[in-house]
């Protein structure tokens, strides 16, 4: 930043300050120049002819340079055969015209004849009356005061002008400080945090470094919560082991005669457990993909037909009904594995008939469950999220599906709602799923 802002101040004061500069000295040499286009004009206008065709004056002239000697100032009239008239102050020396070409109107030249003086002319050639001669009217200045006066200028302007630029710098570096004196605090206080000194960034900071604390500590805050998630992730499947595991080692240490049986029904519980708990992790990990997108009606297909057939010979029927463009954001794989549970309890306790209806509520998906079975009373409908909670004992299978489906809803910022069916008088379970944004 500061090497940029260096570069730029240095390129933007060269450029001033040569623009700057010609403009003065290009006035300066205007306002020499004017002065002595007047002065010959004034020599012009005072100019006459003499009784023998000599060039005479009627009035002095007005600057008294022209009387001094080597005073830096001249004139010299030049023209035919006639004597050239000169100021005084040119003493011993002359101009040296080129008369072989006429110029009737003013001309102004650098000239280097005067070896150690080096001279601004304007000249003109004129024709006065009474007299055939075409006269040359010169005068000349010294320009070594000029030259002076545009060096002490550009000395005026260089000096300012890295004032200025230091001045600029030092106030870049100022700001820079300060500006980013508060990511330094930012820097410490993740230090802090990292030491375990303290928990999140303070929230006292200035309006332009504000969302960068609130997304840190939003940062901190979910890796907080993923580590929690992960910690009671892994706790609840150790819970769940525990017991499958203590049934084995009991029927192993009894030499039970029924022990490949409990063998065969505790791991099929225990991989219940591990595939519920792979289910919830998946889901966890790919939440975060902010352009996952799965098409509900699609999934209802599949899993209508899936579902008919693995209950066949019950001749379950499942109809479906509602929008069909709705879209869930997230992964299929996690949509089918929610709907494909609710539908697989739905066919098994219900009475072989399922309606699904879906609808677009606000920003969710609403896919609703109804069957036509004995239903579930009020109390006891929370139980049936509890992770092995079965009312219904006699039919297979390991009470996970509506933890499951729970579960992995509330990961993606949903819910799971249980009630009555009204048309089909059985269960009716509600899950509710943040919607994809409609495709183009």
């Amino acid at each position: 930043m500061l090497v940029v802002a260096a570069l730029w101040i240095a390129t933007l004061l060269l450029s001033g300050g040569f623009a700057l500069d010609r403009v003065l000295t290009g006035s300066s040499a205007r306002s020499f120049d004017a002065q002595l286009n007047y002065a010959l004009t004034a020599m012009i206008a005072a100019a006459e002819i003499g009784p023998e065709g000599e060039l005479l004056f009627t009035r002095a002239l007005v600057d008294q340079r022209f009387d001094q000697p080597y005073s830096g100032l001249y004139y010299q009239v030049s023209g035919g055969a006639h004597e050239p008239f000169r100021s005084r102050s040119l003493w011993d020396r002359a101009l040296k015209p080129d008369l072989g070409k006429t110029d009737v109107r003013i001309h102004a030249y650098t000239s280097l004849e005067f070896p150690s003086e080096p001279l601004r002319i304007v000249e003109r050639d004129v024709t006065l009356p009474g007299s055939p001669v075409s006269w040359r009217f010169q005068v000349a200045e010294s320009t070594l005061e000029l030259e002076e006066q545009v060096a002490e200028l550009r000395r005026t302007l260089t000096w300012s002008l890295s004032i200025l630029g230091f001045g600029l710098f030092v106030l870049a570096v100022l700001q820079a400080a300060y500006g980013l004196w508060p990511l330094r605090r930012v820097s410490r206080a993740i230090a802090a945090i990292r030491s375990g000194n303290e928990t999140r960034v303070p929230s006292d900071f200035p309006p332009e470094i504000a969302p960068l604390v609130v997304e840190i500590n939003a940062l901190l805050e979910h890796s907080e919560r993923q580590a929690e998630e992960a910690r009671t992730h892994a706790g609840n499947l150790a819970h769940a082991l525990k017991t499958p595991m203590s049934v084995l080692t009991n029927e192993a240490a009894a030499k039970t005669p029924d022990l490949p049986e409990a063998v065969l029904r505790e791991t099929a519980t225990m991989r219940r457990h591990v595939d519920h708990h792979l289910a919830r992790a998946r889901a966890i990990g790919r939440r975060g993909a902010s352009s996952a997108r799965a098409a509900v009606w699609p999934s209802l297909e599949a899993l209508q037909r899936a579902i008919e057939r693995i209950h066949g010979e019950r001749e379950v029927v499942i109809d479906i009904a509602g929008d069909k463009e709705l879209a869930f954001a997230g992964e299929r794989q996690d949509l089918e594995e929610m709907i494909g549970n609710l539908l697989d309890n739905g066919a098994k306790y219900g009475g072989g008939r399922v309606f699904v209806s879906v609808k677009r509520v606000g920003g969710m998906v609403e896919v609703t469950v109804e069957d036509d079975g004995p239903g579930i009373p009020a109390a006891a409908r929370e139980q049936l999220f509890q992770r092995g909670a079965r009312l219904d004992t006699g039919k297979p299978g390991t009470g996970l599906g509506l933890a499951i489906v729970r579960d992995v809803a509330e990961i993606y910022g949903g819910n799971v709602e249980l009630g009555e069916s009204e048309d089909l008088g059985g269960l009716s379970v509600t899950l509710r799923l943040p919607a994809a944004a409609a495709s183009r």
